[in-house]
């Protein structure tokens, strides 16, 4: 049993001069609320770079226990038909392609086009490595023989799968386990997700603005025309924003086979990642590094919310404006719903905290993974 059910983690984190997540266009994706515009950085990005920090010292990998896993529409072709083509002639096994593509990715499998990128934990792709492997020796050598075993393996796949998953802890590995997945090929191999992340963006209208640029030849001569091989220009923002995350416990505990210290200690260092991960593009040459300015973790058993609308009515784009606002729209909740949430809060600001117990974030870690009633060390 745990001691609560949700733990809702709400920060704010500025950047300066960066340009965290760009549209389609190369410019920063926006957000209208409150009437006005703000600076937007996506839940994917967000989720993707906490996934993929795996050289941080609080990395998921980083976890006893954890299953990695991997997004990609090649799955089958890099990760389980190459591993067969040191041991078995490559027509043999160019042979288990297409009924493997079709059984994994669907009807249309075998045009990568229109295959849709799957996430697949490594005890997934591990079987499908020894289901090709049994097929190809099965077959002796005879590549016409493989692929038609391969074609019967691959009618009974989903059946097969389904019942390998349930015997399987993170069959879909660790970012299924959190963030969930949807294969639409097999309904039954979807997962959950138990930790649900929001849009962060700014408190304050946006702050843009246009950097013009230009790139010098070293080796343009002095006598030759000394103006600059390349202009371009790119967008930059600053901004304060907001993030919200939810951990839904008891779905974490069911995603992860049960296994209440692994969903402890998974919590432990999702706080620090939320707190020092930062995202962004052009890292060269914007340095969009920074930690969170504010950390609130609240635990509790009733539906969560988000203090979004602490900001509905832009803040200034200043950490005491932004805390205020939060406070006193932390106390209206209170005062209204009174859902008794436990808190605990930490900051670089030196103005006086009230809405939670002001704590380190080697504290706030440690806290977050006892509401689970288990132990997390550092």
């Amino acid at each position: 049993m745990t001691s609560a059910r949700f733990l809702q983690i709400h920060t704010l984190h500025s950047y300066t001069a960066s340009l965290l997540n760009r549209d389609d266009s190369g410019l920063a994706k926006r957000l209208p609320f409150g009437g006005v515009m703000r600076t937007r950085i996506s839940s994917q990005c967000l989720k993707r770079h906490w996934r993929m920090a795996k050289d941080d010292p609080h990395a998921l990998a980083n976890i006893a226990g954890v299953e990695l896993d991997v997004r990609s529409r090649n799955i089958v072709e890099k990760r389980v038909l190459n591993s067969l083509r040191s041991s078995f002639e490559n027509d043999l096994v160019d042979a288990l392609s297409g009924p493997f593509q079709k059984a994994v990715y669907g009807d249309k499998g075998e045009d990568q086009s229109k295959r849709q990128p799957l996430l697949l934990g490594e005890p997934e792709i591990t079987w499908l490595k020894d289901q090709a492997s049994k097929i190809a020796q099965e077959a002796q050598g005879d590549a016409k023989q493989a692929k038609t075993l391969a074609e019967a393996w691959a009618k009974d796949y989903k059946k097969n799968t389904k019942a390998m998953r349930d015997q399987t802890k993170l069959p879909g590995g660790i970012s299924a386990a959190l963030f969930g997945r949807m294969i639409t090929s097999d309904v039954e191999a979807n997962i959950d997700a138990a930790i649900h992340v929001a849009h962060a963006f700014t408190v304050h209208p946006e702050e843009s603005e246009s950097d013009y640029f230009t790139v010098v030849d070293d080796l343009q001569g002095q006598d030759e025309d000394s103006g600059a091989s390349h202009i371009g220009e790119t967008e930059l923002n600053s901004g304060l924003f907001y993030g919200y995350v939810v951990v839904d416990i008891p779905a974490l505990v069911d995603n992860l086979g049960g296994d209440t210290d692994l969903a402890a200690k998974v919590i432990h260092n999702l706080v620090y990642l939320i707190a020092e991960i930062s995202p962004g593009a052009k890292r060269g040459s914007t340095a969009p590094y920074g930690r969170a300015d504010l950390m609130l973790v609240e635990a509790g058993d009733r539906q969560p919310r988000s203090l979004a609308n602490a900001f509905q009515t832009p803040a200034l784009p200043k950490l005491d404006d932004a805390i205020a606002k939060l406070q006193d729209h932390v106390k209206r909740l209170d005062e209204t719903y009174a859902t008794g949430e436990d808190r605990r809060a930490l900051t670089l600001w030196n103005g006086e905290l009230n809405m939670a117990e002001r704590v380190s974030l080697k504290n706030m870690a440690q806290w977050a993974a006892k509401q689970l009633n288990a132990s997390s060390g550092d």
